[in-house]
C-alpha cells in the first residue's frame, strides 16, 4: 500500500511564498477562489471562547492530515480545522480504493495514515503555514479574517488514548514549543522571527469507533476533561436514532437500498442512554471548567453493496446527503431535550446549499469532507460564503448572531430563534428532494476510453477532486515520440527496428506526485476515461529512495542531472554526463552513451549479446525531465 510521506517543511513555505508573490494561483487554487472576507459582514464565532473567522472548516478527515490540505481549505474560507483522528493504531493497512463517491458516498478509510510523531509535526507545520501565509498579505484579507482554530481529534478507546504515545501527540499539541523553534529555522526572513503560537490546540472531539459502549465513551470524555485538560467533543454516531427510524428515514422517506446491518445498532448507546451520559458529562465539564460538546455524525455503518469499493470489507461507511437527513434530525432530538446549552458541532451532508441552514441552527462549527471530494474540490469552498452572504443580505443581518435570529423572525433570543429554526429546517427535509435517492443516483459519466501514459481529454477533473493535492499538470511539446529499437549489428554497429510513433497533441499533461497519493481512488470516479489516473498517469517520487523501495509501481524520480524511471517494472535511467548534450542511458542488461540529438548511434554501449535496446524509454525520460523540471509542482519546490 502506498504511503503518505509529508512535504520537506522549507521546501512548502518556498512555494508558496513563491505563488504568492508571484500573483497566480496557489497551490493550483485560483485567487479569484480565495476566500478573503468582508468588512461589512461579520460571519466570526467563537469555539470554546476561541475566535475563528468562519464557522466552516473541514471535517477530520482526508483533507486534513497534511500541510498543503489545510491551507488549501483556508484559502477557501475554511477557519475551524478538524484535525485528522489519530490513535496508537498507527500502521494500519488501509483498503484500495477506499472512498467511493459515484453518487453519496462511501468509504472505507477511518484513522490516520501517518505515525503519530508524523502527524503532530504535520499540524504544527500548517499552523505555522497558516500564519506565514496570512503575515504576507498578499491575500489581502479582511481585518480579523486570518483568525483560525485547530481542534485535535483521537480514538479510539480510552488503553490507547492513555498510552504514551498518544499522551505525547496530546501533549505536543498544547505546547509545540520545541518542535516550532526547531521548524523555524527553514522558514526565510522576514518571516521566520513571527510569533508563531505554540498551543496548538484548546480542545479535542472524542472519535469512538462504530460499536463504543456508553461507559467507555464515559471514561474517554472524563480522561481528556479531568487529566489532560482539554474541551471536549463527543462524536455521535447516527444509530442513536435506534434501528427503526434510522431504516425508516433511510429506507421508506429516502429511497436508498444501503442496507444498516443489525450489529450497527448492538453496542452503540442508545438515545436515552446518550442523553444520560451528556448530562453526566455536563457535571464534569462544569467542575473541571472545560467546555462540553457533541459531534453529529459519525458516518453511517452499512453493507458494502461490493460494486467498488473491495470486496473484502464487509461493511463501508456512508456519508453525503442522506447522512445529512438523519444527523439533522439527532439534532433536533437532542435540541428539544438539551435547548441550545449544549454545543453541537455538525458534519454531515454539508454542501453549499444547506451551509447557511446549518448556521443559522447555531451549529458550530460546520465541516465539511464529502462534498470537497466532489469535482471542483476546495474551489467549491468559495460558493458556501456567496451562499451565506446571500442569505445574510436576504434578512438583512450582519453577523452570524444576527443571521439567527433574523433567520427565525427577528422576534425571539437567540436562544429561542436556534430552537425555532432547527424544528423549522428539520421539518422541511421530509419535503425536500434534494436528499431523496432519486436526486443521487447519478454517476459521473464515463466515456469508454482508457487512459494512457500522456494524452487525456485534460477535462482536469483528477485535480482538484484529490484531498491530498497529488495531482498536478505539467507540458510536453506538442510532437512525434519515435519508438525505435536497437540491436547490435555484426559489424558492431547498429541496427534499428521502427514502430509507430506516439503522438502528443493535447495542450498538457496529467502526473502524480507518488508521496501525496494513497491510492485512494476518488480521482478514478471523476475521470471520465477509465483506469485512474493515480494508476496510468506518470508518479513522481519525491525521493530516489522511496523511488527504488516502490518496485511494485511504475513511477519516476528526478532531479537536474537524472531521471530512473520504471516502466512494467523494469527500470530505466538516463543520467547526464560532463559533456553537453550527451547522456548514459542505463536499462536491464544495458548501458549506453549516447547523443541526445541522435541517440540511434551510440557513442559507447554495454549489454548482453542479442539484446534489444528499446529507444522509446530514453525519449520519454528525457522528455519527462526537461517537462517536469518546468512546471511547479513539488517535484521541483
Amino acid at each position: 500500500m502506498p504511503e503518505l510521506v509529508p512535504f520537506p517543511f522549507g521546501r512548502l513555505v518556498g512555494r508558496v511564498l513563491r505563488e504568492l508573490e508571484g500573483g497566480g494561483p496557489v497551490l493550483d487554487h485560483p485567487r479569484a477562489k480565495v476566500v478573503r472576507g468582508d468588512a461589512t459582514r461579520d460571519r466570526s464565532v467563537a469555539v470554546h471562547g476561541q475566535p475563528a473567522a468562519t464557522p466552516l472548516g473541514p471535517a477530520a478527515g482526508p483533507h486534513t492530515q497534511l500541510a498543503q490540505n489545510i491551507l488549501l481549505g483556508y484559502l477557501g474560507g475554511c477557519r475551524i480545522f478538524e484535525l485528522k483522528t489519530v490513535q496508537i493504531l498507527d500502521e494500519l493497512v488501509i483498503p484500495r480504493p477506499c472512498i467511493d463517491m459515484r453518487t453519496v458516498g462511501l468509504n472505507v478509510e477511518w484513522s490516520q495514515e501517518l505515525r503519530l510523531e508524523q502527524s503532530l509535526e504535520e499540524y504544527v507545520k500548517a499552523s505555522m503555514l497558516l500564519e506565514i501565509v496570512a503575515a504576507t498579505g498578499a491575500l489581502e484579507l479582511a481585518p480579523g479574517f486570518d483568525r483560525f482554530v485547530f481542534d485535535m481529534s483521537v480514538g479510539y478507546d480510552l488503553a490507547g488514548i492513555r498510552s504514551d504515545r498518544v499522551r505525547a501527540f496530546l501533549s505536543g499539541m498544547l505546547d509545540a514549543t520545541p518542535i516550532v523553534d526547531r521548524l523555524r529555522r527553514e522558514v526565510p526572513a522576514p518571516y521566520r522571527d513571527l510569533p508563531f503560537r505554540a498551543r496548538i490546540s484548546e480542545g479535542v472531539t472524542l472519535s469512538t469507533f462504530h460499536g463504543c459502549p456508553p461507559g467507555e465513551i464515559e471514561g474517554i470524555s472524563r480522561f481528556l476533561m479531568e487529566e489532560v485538560g482539554v474541551h471536549c467533543v463527543v462524536k455521535l454516531n447516527p444509530t442513536l436514532l435506534g434501528p427503526e427510524e434510522a431504516r425508516r428515514l433511510l429506507h421508506d422517506e429516502l429511497g436508498y437500498a444501503y442496507r444498516i446491518p443489525d450489529a450497527a445498532f448492538a453496542n452503540d448507546p442508545t438515545f436515552d442512554e446518550a442523553v444520560a451520559l451528556v448530562e453526566r458529562l455536563e457535571r464534569t465539564s462544569r467542575d473541571t471548567g472545560r467546555g462540553l460538546g457533541v459531534k453529529l455524525s459519525n458516518t453511517l455503518v452499512v453493507e458494502n453493496p461490493k460494486d467498488f469499493l473491495p470486496a473484502t470489507e464487509e461493511t463501508a461507511y456512508l456519508s453525503g446527503p442522506p447522512l445529512h437527513v438523519l444527523a439533522m434530525h439527532l439534532v433536533g432530538r437532542l435540541r428539544e431535550v438539551f435547548g441550545d446549552r449544549l454545543p453541537v458541532s455538525f458534519s454531515a451532508g454539508i454542501d453549499k446549499t444547506n451551509f447557511p441552514d446549518a448556521v443559522a441552527l447555531g451549529l458550530l462549527p460546520v465541516t465539511v469532507c464529502s462534498d470537497l471530494l466532489r469535482t471542483g474540490g476546495y474551489k467549491r469552498l468559495h460558493g458556501y460564503f456567496v451562499e451565506l452572504d446571500a442569505r445574510m443580505d436576504a434578512v438583512g443581518a450582519t453577523s452570524v448572531d444576527d443571521f439567527v435570529v433574523r433567520t427565525a423572525g427577528g422576534d425571539l433570543t437567540p436562544s429561542e430563534a436556534r430552537l425555532a429554526n432547527t424544528r423549522a429546517y428539520v421539518a422541511s427535509l421530509a419535503s425536500s428532494p434534494r436528499y431523496a435517492a432519486a436526486a443521487n443516483a447519478r454517476s459521473p459519466k464515463k466515456v469508454g476510453t482508457t487512459l494512457v501514459l500522456f494524452d487525456c481529454l485534460t477535462c482536469d477533473k483528477c485535480i482538484p477532486v484529490c484531498p491530498n493535492h497529488a495531482n498536478f499538470t505539467y507540458v510536453l511539446p506538442k510532437a512525434t515520440l519515435p519508438v525505435v529499437k536497437l540491436r547490435r549489428a555484426a559489424d558492431g554497429g547498429f541496427t534499428t527496428h521502427e514502430a509507430p510513433p506516439l503522438e502528443i497533441t493535447k495542450k498538457h499533461q496529467i502526473a502524480s506526485f507518488a508521496d501525496f497519493c494513497n491510492d485512494c481512488g476518488n480521482c478514478d470516479v471523476f475521470c471520465p476515461e477509465d483506469g485512474g489516473p493515480y494508476l496510468l498517469k506518470p508518479r513522481f517520487f519525491g525521493t530516489h529512495a522511496a523511488w527504488a523501495a516502490a518496485r511494485e509501481l511504475d513511477g519516476f524520480h528526478v532531479t537536474a542531472d537524472a531521471i530512473h524511471g520504471r516502466f512494467a517494472t523494469r527500470e530505466y535511467a538516463r543520467l547526464a554526463t560532463d559533456v553537453e548534450g550527451e547522456s548514459r542511458y542505463l536499462g536491464p542488461d544495458f548501458e549506453l552513451v549516447l547523443r541526445d540529438a541522435s541517440p540511434e548511434q551510440p557513442l559507447s554501449a554495454t549489454l548482453s549479446p542479442n539484446a534489444e535496446v528499446d529507444l522509446t524509454y530514453f525519449h520519454i525520460l528525457k522528455w519527462l525531465q526537461d517537462a517536469v523540471l518546468a512546471a511547479p509542482s513539488y517535484v521541483t519546490a
